[in-house]
């Protein structure tokens, strides 16, 4: 009889936490566990390492902050505003509002966004605030421009709806047209190959299962400490493109793991750094633990094709996307990631750090992420905005599967 999901047959996580603070933790980056397993034997892998740390810093577009910015005198409900000249959602009560990673500036459109703006108001830079309201009789004032600092919110607090996916397929364009997407440049003719996701540093690949991660998982992000509030958005874990939902106090991070970028002529977003620490409760967790880049595959799709249901040109691993370059129809490609393994490094390298300094413990989630869930697409009804064959470029591929975006 196989065991429950998130049985700890092996530890348990008091005994973990108490091994922790005893300074007697054995604590291993992903990178580590895989190379140790692979020596010493998965088994003997598992009875040994308590912890495996994880990390990934890549484009995560679905973020952004929650900010309180105190009444003013005479105060205002402010029913429009705007951070550097990026707008901001205002639909909250007065002097609340949230600040989106992919909303663009008035002013300097690509250039600069609200992934900018978080980035600056954690580098303690001034930020220009300016809105507008129709008057009411509480909230008598119309209009207002200020700066503020991170420090004068009352909260600021990063809440990302969806980040950490669990892999993703990378990219190619089949097409004689340069294309300019949310995976980067693509070169036309097979040109070049993107890709994004830390292989087997990943967060959600290390504990494939979804059997320690959930409601309350204290994680590493932004630089500082969060915590997992629920399954992301568009999170489908049979098809392992899993997705966690995040929350954090901008006040504690940094930038170093906090950064705006613009992908050209497509738009900006926010490189955020996320680690999540795996306890090897069971020799299942070890199984997923101890997978390694070329045991991680994904699909590679041609971007060429303006649809939700892109042709897959081939199955690649991590392995081979991280060598340089793969072949597509016995020609050499080029591919260059779209996140920073360097970094995911680094998180999980801190991660591990505080473990053993006993300055950061692990928490038992009150409820695991869903391990099944139903991925909709929107049907467009009423034959309104559809995409004819006249304008759609033309393809190399046949080939076609299910996709996610961004």
């Amino acid at each position: 009889m196989s065991e429950e999901t998130g049985a700890e047959s092996l530890r348990t996580y008091e005994e973990i936490n108490a091994k922790i603070k005893r300074g007697e933790a054995v604590v291993l980056t992903a990178d580590e566990f895989v190379a140790h397993a692979a020596q010493r034997g998965l088994e003997a892998a598992a009875k040994e390492v308590d912890v495996v740390t994880t990390g990934t810093f890549g484009a995560m577009c679905s973020s952004g902050a929650f900010l309180n910015f105190g009444h003013s005198e005479p105060p205002i409900r402010m029913s429009r505003c705007w951070l550097n000249d990026v707008p901001a959602y205002k639909g909250l009560a007065a002097v609340d509002a949230y600040i989106g990673a992919t909303a663009m500036s008035e002013s300097l459109g690509f250039e600069y966004g609200g992934g900018h703006v978080i980035e600056d108001l954690v580098s303690g830079k001034e930020i220009t605030l300016r809105a507008e309201s129709y008057g009411t009789d509480c909230y008598p004032r119309r209009s207002i421009e200020t700066t503020v600092v991170l420090e004068d919110l009352n909260q600021a607090i990063l809440i990302n709806p969806r980040n950490a996916y669990q892999h993703y397929n990378a990219a190619t364009n089949s097409t004689d047209k340069i294309l300019y997407t949310y995976m980067g440049t693509l070169l036309p003719g097979f040109g070049n190959v993107t890709y994004s996701g830390a292989g087997q540093l990943s967060p959600l690949y290390k504990d494939k299962g979804f059997e320690t991660i959930g409601i309350g998982t204290r994680i590493f992000l932004g630089g500082g400490i969060g915590y997992v509030i629920g399954e992301g958005t568009q999170h489908s874990p049979q098809t392992q493109f899993g997705t966690i939902m995040v929350r954090g106090d901008l006040k504690k991070m940094t930038p170093r793991y906090l950064r705006g970028a613009t992908f050209h002529r497509y738009g900006t977003t926010l490189y955020v750094g996320v680690g999540i620490p795996i306890p090897i409760l069971n020799l299942r967790i070890a199984e997923s633990a101890a997978l390694a880049d070329e045991q991680i595959q994904t699909n590679l799709l041609d971007y060429g094709i303006p649809s939700r249901n892109r042709p897959t040109v081939k199955k690649v691993s991590y392995l081979d996307l991280k060598s340089g370059e793969i072949y597509i129809n016995d020609r050499k490609t080029p591919t260059s990631p779209l996140s920073s393994f360097k970094f995911a490094r680094e998180i999980a390298e801190t991660l591990k750090h505080w473990i053993l300094e006993r300055r950061f413990s692990l928490s038992r989630p009150v409820e695991l992420l869903p391990r099944q869930r139903e991925s909709k697409p929107l049907e467009v009804r009423g034959g309104q905005g559809v995409l004819t064959s006249a304008t759609a470029p033309a393809s190399r591929t046949t080939k076609a599967t299910d996709t996610r975006r961004e």
